[in-house]
């Protein structure tokens, strides 16, 4: 895929190892957030546990989350030091490490600025995670005019998308009229494709309808398509992602766009194991009867493919952001737990 057309390969965590293995294969690109912090903490805690305790003397007053957080910093530091190769080879477009600003500040667009600024700087090859919100689209396009290289996520829409393009828009033009450099930015939108079928299936056991099998399926990758072919014909300068993989279409499917492709681990050894042809598919379309049976059945997915489905201001109580933003917050709760565990042990 990453040879024959252009398409790039992330990979969906800033585990070394797996980053290890997902570049010998192509990948030029990473992402962290809390949940995979917490995650990649907890499976190598006997090599972390003595950089908490270091970390608690070195910082004596530092409350559980400030130290977590810390460690989500130096997590991702790690990771972005094996992308520089790629970072020089792609002139900043690709060899990027996504880190995500704090997703509890997702209604306060200063302090996401602020978040952002600081992530920013700790390394050259950062790419900040910002989340399709109220607050930040008006993020966006400040920390783009700063001349940070955003990541929009928490984004499952196509109305989420063409805010988020319109805010990069407004702000690498800021930077043009103030002849400030934007060849070196590479920008990009997630679309997180599972987390829309994810959805549709729980509306689907609550309403207690049925739909032709398979078809749910295809929610994420028709939105994906659509906002792809939009992308196109109005020339946005920043790339879709495809994330949050539950089967292989949301790869297979995607294949051929200039676009990035951002698996887990364990769907890129299942990948990599398979039978399925790599070929460009970005261009075939969606059955239009598996669209109609979705517009017809849920008024969610009718929101999430029309580009007047959603009012900015209606991007926050969007159902899969709102579980979205959920999880994200309770893993913050989750690094805290992990960081007490070791700065106050249960004595008994």
């Amino acid at each position: 895929m990453t040879e024959t057309t252009p398409t790039r390969l992330w990979n969906d965590s800033a585990d070394i190892d797996e980053l290890k293995y997902s570049i010998e294969n192509g990948a030029v690109g990473a992402t962290c957030n809390p949940v995979i912090a917490v995650t990649i903490l907890k499976k190598h805690i006997a090599e972390w546990r003595p950089r908490i305790e270091a970390l608690l003397g070195e910082m004596p007053a530092a409350t559980e989350d400030q130290v977590g957080w810390k460690l989500v910093e130096e997590v991702s530091i790690k990771a972005a030091k094996l992308l520089e190769p790629a970072f020089a080879a792609h002139g900043g477009r690709d060899g990027r490490l996504s880190i995500q600003t704090d997703p509890r500040l997702y209604r306060d667009a200063a302090a996401i600025v602020e978040n952002a600024m600081a992530f920013s700087r700790l390394a050259q090859n950062m790419i900040v995670k910002i989340p399709a919100t109220r607050a930040g689209i008006v993020a966006i396009e400040e920390v783009t005019y700063r001349g940070v290289s955003i990541n929009a996520t928490v984004s499952f829409t196509l109305p989420q998308c063409i805010a988020v393009a319109e805010a990069v828009e407004r702000g690498l033009s800021r930077r043009e009229a103030e002849a400030k450099d934007i060849e070196s930015m590479g920008p990009v939108c997630t679309i997180m494709v599972g987390r829309l079928d994810d959805w549709l299936k729980v509306l689907l056991d609550k309403r207690e309808i049925s739909v032709d099998p398979g078809y749910l399926e295809w929610a994420g990758v028709a939105v994906f398509k659509k906002t792809y072919g939009i992308f196109r014909e109005r020339g946005y300068r920043l790339r879709l992602l495809s994330a949050a993989f539950r089967n292989h279409m949301h790869w297979s499917e995607l294949v051929g766009a200039d676009a990035v492709i951002s698996p887990p681990y364990a769907w890129q050894t299942r990948f990599n194991a398979s039978d399925i042809e790599v070929r460009s598919r970005i261009d075939d379309p969606v059955n239009p009867d598996v669209v109609e049976q979705l517009l017809a059945h849920f008024p969610d997915f009718r929101r999430a493919y029309s580009e007047g489905g959603l009012a900015t201001g209606e991007f926050d109580s969007y159902p899969p952001t709102v579980r979205t933003l959920r999880q994200f917050v309770a893993a913050c709760t989750d690094l805290d737990g992990l960081v007490r565990d070791v700065m106050l042990p249960d004595p008994t």
